[in-house]
């Protein structure tokens, strides 16, 4: 369960390049992506190729790429497309990575610059063309970010990697899907009895225990244990009342109170339906001859 979280990368965002990008139609020539770029059209229309499919933005509109993708960009009209290229995992070598260029495909002379893509790092898929649930609030951050960037002090910086980081959230919120809850564990169980044996427990409050309904804890208690939450609690609580009959010269009485039976009565009962002894014949037949 750790390797898995120390082979992860720690999530420290790096903005490599960005502008505003004010141009007439233009074009771009296909290359692979070693980084992120965030595009968001603000005027005209773009014609995007990722990975062989087209993609049409008009304004208002945002476009993620992600590492590894291959991709050629146009322009149709005079546009505007703030944009950022950046990284999302730390890398100690990031400074060394770069936006590629035309024609730059094979990039296996660069592989330990290649940013993992957001389905490894946080396995939730995020589209080209996002659709955030907050459009405004991502164009917001998105000026600003560039803005920061290009106001070149450190407190600067430093707002511009905490918004960085804001806008990978509301990218990740948008397309985080709702995960079936895991079945609660019951791990728990076994030491909780041991610490309130005397106590008059109720299913109820084992239930209140786990975070459950009274039938929904039944039903994972007995599909955990195979048996009741009563009658498994009655078991441990028989079974530390062997204990204290062999081991020790406490009364009946006491035995019955510390094991959580109402009273000796209903503590002999129990214990004979359960061994077929009383709890003082029990005593007298195991009874070691050394503490005779």
């Amino acid at each position: 369960m750790l390797q898995p979280l120390l082979d992860t990368p720690p999530i420290v965002p790096y903005i490599r390049e960005c502008d505003f990008a004010v141009r007439k139609p233009w074009n771009y020539p296909e290359r692979r992506l070693l980084d992120y770029l965030l595009v968001y059209i603000q005027e005209g229309t773009c014609c995007f190729w990722v990975d062989h499919q087209k993609y049409i933005f008009n304004p208002g509109q945002f476009c993620l790429v992600q590492p590894g993708s291959l991709i050629s960009l146009e322009g149709l009209t005079n546009t505007v497309t703030p944009f950022l290229h950046f990284d999302i995992a730390y890398n100690p070598e990031r400074e060394d990575s770069f936006p590629t260029r035309p024609g730059q495909i094979d990039l296996s002379a660069y592989s330990h610059l290649m940013q993992p893509t957001l389905q490894e790092l946080f396995s939730i898929r995020v589209p080209v063309h996002v659709q955030p649930q907050d459009p405004l609030l991502l164009k917001e951050k998105l000026m600003q970010t560039i803005e920061l960037v290009h106001l070149s002090n450190p407190l600067n910086q430093l707002k511009a990697q905490q918004i960085m980081l804001e806008i990978i959230l509301t990218l990740l919120e948008s397309y985080q899907r709702e995960v079936p809850s895991p079945t609660p564990s019951l791990n728990w169980i076994t030491s909780y009895f041991s610490n309130h044996l005397s106590d008059p427990l109720s299913v109820q409050d084992m239930a209140d225990r786990a975070n459950l309904s009274v039938s929904r804890f039944s039903f994972l208690f007995k599909q955990r244990y195979g048996t009741s939450p009563h009658q498994y609690l009655l078991q441990m609580r028989i079974h530390h009342a062997k204990e204290l009959l062999i081991n020790t010269e406490l009364s009946l009485e006491s035995i019955s109170e510390y094991c959580g039976f109402a009273d000796l009565h209903h503590f002999s009962k129990i214990f004979k339906q359960r061994t077929g002894a009383s709890p003082g014949e029990h005593r007298k037949s195991t009874k070691n001859p050394s503490n005779r």
